[in-house]
C-alpha cells in the first residue's frame, strides 16, 4: 500500500507558521512603539534648542537640563519623592512579608476576610484611595504632610508585597522548615536562617516595585500632600505653562535613565546570587513566586 504525502498541507501548515510568526512580531514591535516611543519622543526633545515641542529642531542644547538643576522646586520636588521612596519600600516589604507569613502559615477562621482585605488596595483605583485619604484625614483634623502622602503610600503598596510574598512562600518547600524545626530551630532562626534567604530574589523585587510604585504616584500624592511637593505632583503644576515643557522634559528623562539603570542593576544583582547559589529554579521563577 502506497504511503501518499500532502505536500500541500506541509505548505499551509508552513505558512501558517510563517504568518502567526510575523502577526506575533507585528504585534510586539506595536506594544513596543507605544511603551517606548513617549519616552524615547520626550528624551529626543530634551536636547533640543526650543521650547516648543515640535520639528524642526532648532540645534542640540544641554540648557533646559542645567535648567532643571538649577531650579530649587524641581530638586526639592525629586529629593522628596526620593526619600519618601526610600522609607516607604522597606515598611512596605517588612510589613507585606509579615501580612504573608501570618496569611500563608496560620489557619484561622476569618484569614479570607483579612486575605481579601489586604488585596484590596490592589484593586481599588489609586484615585480613589487618594480622595479617601484625603476625607480621612480632614476628618481627622490631620495636616496634609509628606507623612500624609508616605502613610496612603504604605497603605496601597504594601498589599502588593503581601501578593508577591504569598505566592512565593505557597510554593516553598515546608519540609525545609520542619527539618529547622526538628534540630531544634526557634522561629525566629527558622526566619532569619531559613525563610528568608530563600525569599531573598523576591524581596529584592518586591523592595524595587514598592520603590517605583512610591515615586511615580500621583493621584495619592496630589490629594493628600500639603505644600512639599512630590515629582509627579510637581510636574502636573508646571505643565500648564508651555514654556516649562523643556525642562520637564529634561528632568524626567533624567530621572527615567536613573530609575531604569537602578533597576537593572538590581535585577543583575539578584540574578548573579541566585547563580552562585545554584539554584534549580530560574530567576524569574522565584521572583515571580508562582504568581503563573
Amino acid at each position: 500500500m502506497a504511503i501518499s504525502t500532502h505536500p500541500s498541507r506541509s505548505l499551509l501548515s508552513s505558512a501558517a507558521w510563517n504568518l502567526g510568526t510575523v502577526l506575533a512580531t507585528a504585534l510586539v514591535a506595536v506594544v513596543l512603539i507605544v511603551l517606548v516611543g513617549p519616552i524615547l519622543l520626550l528624551a529626543v526633545f530634551s536636547f533640543n534648542d526650543s521650547s516648543i515641542i515640535a520639528l524642526p529642531f532648532e540645534g542640540f542644547t544641554l540648557k533646559w537640563y542645567r535648567a532643571a538643576f538649577a531650579d530649587p522646586e524641581v530638586v526639592d520636588a525629586v529629593r522628596n519623592s526620593v526619600v519618601l521612596a526610600a522609607i516607604v519600600a522597606p515598611l512596605c516589604v517588612a510589613l507585606g512579608t509579615a501580612a504573608a507569613w501570618g496569611l500563608t502559615r496560620f489557619r484561622f477562621r476569618t484569614r479570607g476576610f483579612w486575605a481579601a482585605l489586604a488585596g484590596a488596595p490592589l484593586v481599588i483605583p489609586w484615585l480613589v484611595m487618594g480622595v479617601s485619604g484625603l476625607l480621612l484625614f480632614a476628618s481627622l483634623g490631620v495636616e496634609l504632610s509628606l507623612l500624609t502622602i508616605g502613610a496612603m503610600h504604605i497603605a496601597v503598596t504594601f498589599p502588593l508585597v503581601t501578593a508577591l510574598v504569598s505566592a512565593r512562600l505557597i510554593r516553598f518547600e515546608k519540609s525545609q522548615e520542619e527539618a529547622a524545626v526538628d534540630l531544634g530551630a526557634s522561629q525566629l532562626q527558622l526566619m532569619t536562617r531559613v525563610v528568608l534567604p530563600q525569599l531573598a530574589p523576591t524581596l529584592g523585587a518586591a523592595l524595587i516595585f514598592s520603590f517605583a510604585w512610591s515615586f511615580n504616584n500621583f493621584e495619592i500624592s496630589f490629594f493628600n500632600g500639603g505644600y512639599e511637593q512630590t515629582f509627579p505632583v510637581w510636574v502636573y503644576s508646571v505643565l500648564r505653562r508651555s514654556d516649562n515643557l523643556p525642562v520637564v522634559n529634561a528632568i524626567s528623562t533624567a530621572v527615567s535613565v536613573v530609575q531604569v539603570a537602578v533597576v537593572y542593576g538590581t535585577w543583575m544583582v539578584l540574578k548573579s546570587v541566585i547563580n552562585r547559589r545554584g539554584s534549580q529554579e530560574s530567576f524569574t521563577d522565584m521572583v515571580a513566586g508562582g504568581l503563573r
